[in-house]
């Protein structure tokens, strides 16, 4: 099956949308976040004030413009990982995939986290976008082990693999703060669902 391509309209939207994040890092990283305004923002994308807001809820939104994102690599984790790993173990695979710089990150995303780990708004707000997640990642895992929705284990499984990501945060590897609490993680969760 194909996907649907956009319309015209839905590409305008979505240009509109990166060029406002796109100009949002730079002045960031130029000027640094407190001495940026939304409307500065808009400016610098060539838009109003008040297209800024039908895209993004306010400043910070901006700096998270590709949550949606993040939580389908999560969730693919789960659904698209190998015969015979465990959830968990793709869990951490990803969590540590996603914390680890790449060649193909560039500069840009080193200065991104310098950015998010030096303003304590976009620190928390960052924290909580992430946790955001947690639902969408419990629903995976209770449908790969044909469990309710709402079944307390797979809750618990999210939230808590979730929360390891901040094991890692500020560190030049984080490898080793995922990997243990992964290992406590894998050992409960096979005690309660085989290797699921």
């Amino acid at each position: 099956m194909t996907e649907p391509t956009m319309g015209r309209r839905e590409r305008k939207k979505a240009a509109t949308r990166q060029a406002l994040a796109d100009a949002a890092l730079r002045l960031f990283l130029e000027r640094g976040y407190e001495h940026v305004s939304v409307k500065d923002v808009a400016d610098a994308a060539d838009v109003s004030t008040t297209t800024l807001f039908k895209h993004f809820t306010g400043k910070e939104a901006l700096v998270f413009d590709r949550d949606f994102e993040v939580e389908a690599r999560l969730v693919a984790a789960v659904r698209d990982r190998e015969p015979g790993r465990s959830i968990p173990g793709a869990l951490r695979d990803r969590l540590v995939q996603m914390a680890m710089p790449s060649a193909d990150d560039g500069p840009d995303k080193a200065a991104f986290r310098k950015l998010v780990e030096s303003t304590p708004v976009l620190k928390e707000y960052g924290r909580r976008m992430w946790m955001r997640h947690e639902t969408a990642l419990a629903h995976a895992i209770a449908a790969d082990v044909d469990a309710p929705e709402d079944d307390l284990t797979c809750a618990a499984l999210a939230r808590f693999a979730l929360g390891t990501a901040a094991l890692g945060d500020g560190r030049d590897d984080p490898r080793p703060g995922i990997d243990s609490a992964f290992a406590l993680l894998e050992h409960g969760w096979n005690a309660v669902h085989g290797n699921g």
